[in-house]
């Protein structure tokens, strides 16, 4: 049996932690109250401090941080690039001048610090206007707005510190696109990228794509207009140019690289790259790959994926239930009904599991609302149909107050 540690405390990190803990010993650090609750060890130590055959690291902030750096000058194996590529994460700017390097096709965009310059630049663009902050928001720096006067005042907010603090003291400033959006994450070893199941996520707040942009409300795979020829594409015109500019650059990545994509009428085009896995994607990724997993990430992070197989048979379904107020003004606090003491479905369903993602214990042992996503209620079936199911009936099972969750997650694919 190995010993894995994951870094982090969210429903990604608990969904990697349950699925590496079905064959092997797993620590996560720190961890949160709903994975303690499942027997899956948290500790309090940073990874640096502890030892195991494998290091995954899931938040993008340790990557960009150089914790994946510090664990391999340790003689660690870790899952994560070093500080040089993440910063395709770290900095927008940098990535889009990254893309152009290496001819991806994406998004029309220019980068500023002066404000004037900015605004004369989005008074030559076109509805809708994609306003991004240049460094790390959590996921919620981006604002998408047919509002001229709104996106001129996102521009200012940005770059006056208001927004989001010293991530936004550059912005970049993109073309809209339009048409379907499409998540593939591809395990990288430092020569090759293999792509995993191609997942589709939900980042408005409300049904039909509606309301404020949000770290993702939800998220299904295997996306259905994604079929092979589509992932080669992609592959031969996006990625392997990427990995080919990474190596020139000297950068031996080593991890995933997530793809943002928006599949247009003229051909995919690159909207982002993450450099870590995404969140919710991941809560229907890797119970997908259910006992698979580890040997798949063992092999990126030791530099040798030939031949490996990432096909995979099933769907599942993810629905985030958020606190009231989210994302601008998350509520803590609420006492959250339908769980066990383990964290699960009190009454536990078929093919349903509960990931944490903002949750804590309260003073009678129940749980608790302690952030802006609470929990991702997910469901694995052999078809997407009845994977959406089984997702919404352990959706109704778990209540707390002012809860936000969608009701079309994966409807359209059926």
């Amino acid at each position: 049996m190995s010993r894995c540690v994951v870094v982090g405390a969210g429903a990604r990190e608990h969904a990697l932690a349950q699925t590496l803990a079905s064959r092997h010993d797993v620590v996560v650090t720190p961890g949160n109250a709903g994975i303690a609750a499942q027997g899956i060890a948290c500790s309090a130590a940073g990874a640096t401090e502890l030892d195991a055959d494998l290091f995954v690291i899931g938040p993008e902030q340790p990557l960009v941080d150089g914790l994946a750096d510090t664990l391999r000058a340790q003689g660690k194996s870790v899952l994560g690039p070093g500080v040089d590529g993440a910063r395709l994460e770290g900095s927008k700017a940098y990535m889009k001048e990254f893309l152009n390097a290496a001819g991806v096709p994406t998004a029309a965009y220019g980068s500023f610090s002066d404000e004037t310059r900015a605004l004369e630049f989005l008074a030559t663009m076109s509805a809708p206007y994609v306003i991004k902050t240049d460094g790390l928001a959590a996921g919620k720096g981006v604002l998408v707005t047919n509002d001229l006067d709104e996106a001129r005042a996102d521009v200012l907010d940005k770059l006056r510190g208001s927004s989001f603090g010293a991530a936004g003291s550059t912005v970049v400033i993109e073309e809209g696109l339009a048409g379907e959006e499409c998540s593939l994450l591809f395990l990288c070893d430092g020569t090759r990228a293999t792509p995993l199941v191609a997942a589709q996520d939900f980042k408005r707040v409300g049904d039909g794509d509606r309301g404020a942009n949000t770290g993702g409300m939800g998220a299904y795979a295997p996306m259905a207009a994604m079929d092979s020829r589509a992932v080669t594409e992609i592959t031969a015109t996006m990625v392997e140019p990427t990995m080919r500019e990474l190596r020139r650059r000297g950068i031996d990545f080593r991890g995933v690289l997530y793809a943002g994509l928006m599949l247009t009428k003229d051909g995919p085009r690159l909207l982002e790259y993450n450099v870590r896995f995404g969140d919710p994607e991941t809560e229907v990724l890797a119970p997908l790959y259910g006992d698979r997993l580890y040997e798949l990430l063992e092999r990126a992070a030791n530099g040798d994926l030939r031949g490996v197989d990432t096909t995979t048979s099933g769907c599942a379904v993810t629905v985030v239930l958020a606190a009231h107020g989210y994302p601008q003004h998350p509520r803590a606090g609420d006492v959250i009904s339908g769980l066990g003491p383990d964290g699960q479905l009190a009454h536990a369903l078929e093919g349903v599991s509960i990931f944490h993602a903002g949750t804590r214990h309260g003073e009678h042992g129940d749980f608790m609302t302690a952030g802006g996503r609470v929990v991702a209620v997910t469901g694995v079936a052999h078809s997407v149909a009845l994977a959406r199911r089984r997702a919404y009936e352990g959706v109704s099972l778990v209540t707390f107050e002012g809860q936000v969750a969608r009701t079309d997650i994966a409807a359209a694919a059926l």
